[in-house]
């Protein structure tokens, strides 16, 4: 009985049985975190990951039995910095009864926002910098050493530094591909303003965000596409990045107004996909964007083309398994 209620809990990130139901549990906000947690813990605790593959972390609302299990765990890993916008205050109600919460984000050398509605306040979206990621394995190591009772500390430390490894390893594949597009063409338009952090890494100029905000939520006026596609214009932008998960109106209104022969590109920009969907985990996700994006920037297509008339139609990790 115990083990069937443990089944149909939502999002538990797989069904304990027998004598494992009173292991240690780490609950973790978004998939991408969850991801990267669990080639952290390995085996060594129980690891709940409240939001689905294609969640919107800005978006996304906790059901009850999710507060419940936030409330009972014995370390909460969120990202912070404002990204989960609908799950913070159960965060803030674990933290204040007693749980070990740990903010990713903030313990990155966070970079703010630099353009738009949201310049000046610190942006959370540090995963997209992939140097930034070696330092939160490490974090959230610790963490779990400090807060879970009754891990092997060693085995910990041991899975973070295998997985580290890699990350490391993605970092200096994707500075490869990226060192391959002339610097004249790095320049990024993106759906709303995810990526600063690879921007910052690895030599990109960010010319704008369709949607002019750090989150989904917001949306653009009629002035800040014309603006964008003017800037789009100057700059001869080869392709505007739109998040897959998502419709890409808005990107092909800013492709018309540009009047230029500008590819709409899809990338994962906030949440993993189901197996077999492109980005299932971390590493995925990233060498799917780079390619995409060195591929987008780098093909020989001339920028300043006029447009054609708008359709109408490396390494194994464990993967997440929420």
């Amino acid at each position: 009985m115990l083990t069937a209620l443990a089944c149909v809990l939502p999002l538990l990130g797989g069904c304990s049985t027998g004598g494992d139901g009173d292991r240690p549990g780490v609950v973790v906000t978004t998939n991408i975190l969850g991801d990267i947690t669990r080639n952290v813990i390995g085996d060594e605790a129980e690891v709940t990951v409240l939001m689905e593959a294609g969640a919107d972390p800005h978006s996304f609302g906790v059901s009850a039995p999710q507060a419940a299990l936030v409330e009972r765990a014995d370390l909460v890993v969120y990202n912070g910095l404002g990204l989960e916008e609908n799950v913070l205050r159960h965060v803030d109600a674990a933290r204040e009864a007693g749980t070990a919460t740990f903010a990713v984000a903030e313990a990155v050398d966070p970079l703010p926002y630099t353009s738009d509605d949201s310049a000046g306040r610190p942006d959370p979206h540090f995963w997209t910098d992939p140097h930034r990621v070696r330092t939160a394995v490490g974090l959230i190591a610790e963490q779990v050493v400090e807060n879970v009772d009754g891990i092997d500390a060693a085995a910990v430390r041991k899975s973070a530094d295998r997985y580290g490894a890699k990350v490391d390893d993605l970092a200096s594949w994707m500075r490869q591909r990226f060192e391959a597009i002339p610097e004249d063409r790095r320049s990024l338009v993106t759906n709303h303003h995810v990526f600063g952090y690879l921007a910052q890494r690895f030599g990109f100029r960010v010319i704008g965000a369709v949607i002019p905000s750090g989150t989904t939520l917001a949306s653009p006026s009629a002035s800040d596409l014309e603006s964008l596609a003017t800037a789009v214009r100057e700059a001869k932008v080869r392709a505007i990045f739109a998040d897959s998960s998502r419709p890409d109106r808005l990107a092909r209104v800013l492709r018309r107004e540009s009047g230029l022969d500008v590819e709409v590109v899809p990338l994962f920009s906030e949440s993993l996909t189901e197996e077999g969907g492109g980005a299932p985990t971390y590493l995925d996700m990233m060498r799917a964007n780079t390619t995409a994006i060195a591929d987008g920037l780098g093909n020989d297509r001339p920028a300043d083309r006029p447009t054609q008339p708008p359709s109408t139609d490396g390494p194994q990790e464990r993967k997440n398994t929420t």
